[in-house]
């Protein structure tokens, strides 16, 4: 049998970690960025600066078509932030690309049932990810300010994001403990950074993007 000729550079220790180097720093530059941009920017419902608007990022419903347990705790937040006098209007940006699927209107539901007045509520059906929901938060909605709630491990990229986008974004996380998610959430935050950075670069359009509308505006004016 003949042996496969290998040639040496590819047998060389140091080629061999000057990839591994270099393909952590590609893994690790988006996550650099990402909590560069967020420092100091990251708080907590008691001291938050108070913003125009609660930007509420979907996370998913239940199979009976509630908000899933990290939606929940997001909303939690946001209802928190409203009593407190944080903000004036709660944005809810999920996913109602599909008949029977419906993020918004869950969260609009789950937030009236715990006293925040539905004209103060502003929907935003095609917050398809983070990136779409600071964009459109900030060029369809017309927000100048907002404290984006999330998750821990997922509020430092979204706070970025948005302020990539043109908004004066705080971030204010879930901290309830969901060991088994939470740490996938954090496993997945490496891949989506990449997707973060590439999206800040190219500067990509939402999937949808569509005229002005004016929701926010009535619900801070009403």
């Amino acid at each position: 049998m003949r042996r496969r000729w290998i040639s040496p550079r590819l047998r060389s220790p140091k080629l061999w970690i000057t990839l591994a180097a270099g393909s952590l720093a590609v893994v690790l530059a988006p996550t650099g960025w990402t909590y560069g941009t967020a420092r100091g920017h990251l708080t907590d419902a008691a001291h938050a600066r108070p913003a125009q608007t609660a930007l509420v990022l979907g996370a998913g419903l239940n199979p009976a078509g509630g908000p899933s347990p990290f939606l929940a705790g997001r909303l939690d937040v946001a209802v928190e932030l409203y009593r407190r006098g944080k903000v004036r209007a709660v944005l809810v940006s999920g996913d109602n690309g599909r008949t029977g699927y419906d993020e918004p209107s869950t969260m609009r539901d789950y937030l009236r049932e715990h006293g925040v007045p539905e004209d103060k509520i502003v929907l935003d059906y095609a917050g398809f990810d983070t990136w779409d929901s600071c964009v459109r938060a900030r060029k369809i909605f017309g927000a100048d300010s907002a404290i984006v709630v999330s998750q821990d491990f997922h509020v430092a990229r979204a706070v970025a994001l948005c302020r990539r986008a043109g908004l004066d974004a705080q971030g204010v996380g879930d901290r309830q403990p969901y060991l088994g998610p939470t740490v996938y959430g954090y496993v997945r935050e490496v891949p989506a950074t990449l997707k973060a950075m590439a999206d800040v670069v190219l500067d990509r359009d939402p999937k949808f993007l569509g005229p002005r509308e004016d929701g926010l505006d009535h619900a801070l004016n009403g």
